[in-house]
């Protein structure tokens, strides 16, 4: 008499195995999904809290331009220009912080020629992509004034004497994790309170 597996055990058996394989294969492929995303969200969020950090550091420096202008050119809720040395050259640059297309932005122009003036191209760092402030219609930029009121988002530079940087980041929003909002602040230390 032999003993054995019929052809019917051997099918099922097969079977069970084909199944328990593709669950651990899908387990596997799930969590180097999830761990990718979450590195690169890390990643994300990481290139944000330098770029936010930076933004205000840069603001701390406003000073008076090379051709005598004051500190501050403009101020909006999603960008502002502005004057500082942040190269510390010696020469005060023209900085110009944008947010366009979910990609903040930081310009750099040296002012030229005498007298100084600050013209010809602008050099372009991007400070962080998938920045998402106008998914959740949130400002990057908030000014206050020297008692600390909120001060309308499109203010008169001369009022400005206290900033806010906000920006939320997400690679992919159908994954988790969630958006991640970084806020930091700079007060204008150059700028003589009256």
């Amino acid at each position: 008499m032999q003993r054995g597996f019929t052809l019917m055990e051997t099918i099922v058996t097969i079977t069970l195995m084909s199944i328990v394989l593709l669950a651990i294969s899908s387990a596997i492929v799930f969590f180097y999904r999830t761990n990718a995303s979450v590195l690169e969200q890390s990643g994300a969020i990481t290139s944000a809290r330098r770029g936010i950090e930076k933004a205000m550091k840069d603001l701390r420096e406003a000073t008076i331009a090379e051709d005598g202008s004051f500190p501050i050119v403009s101020a909006g809720p999603n960008s502002i220009t502005f004057y500082a040395d942040v190269d510390q050259d010696d020469s005060v640059e023209r900085i110009r912080y944008d947010l366009a297309n979910e990609v903040l932005s930081r310009y750099t122009l040296q002012a030229t020629g005498t007298p100084p003036a600050y013209t010809g191209q602008e050099t372009v760092e991007i400070i962080s992509e998938n920045v998402r402030n106008a998914v959740f219609a949130t400002d990057v930029f908030s000014y206050f004034d020297v008692n600390g009121m909120e001060l309308s988002s499109s203010p008169s530079p001369l009022d400005i004497k206290f900033i806010t940087g906000t920006i939320t980041v997400n690679i992919n929003p159908d994954r988790a994790p969630e958006e991640f909002t970084l806020t930091s602040s700079a007060t204008l230390r150059n700028l003589r309170v009256e």
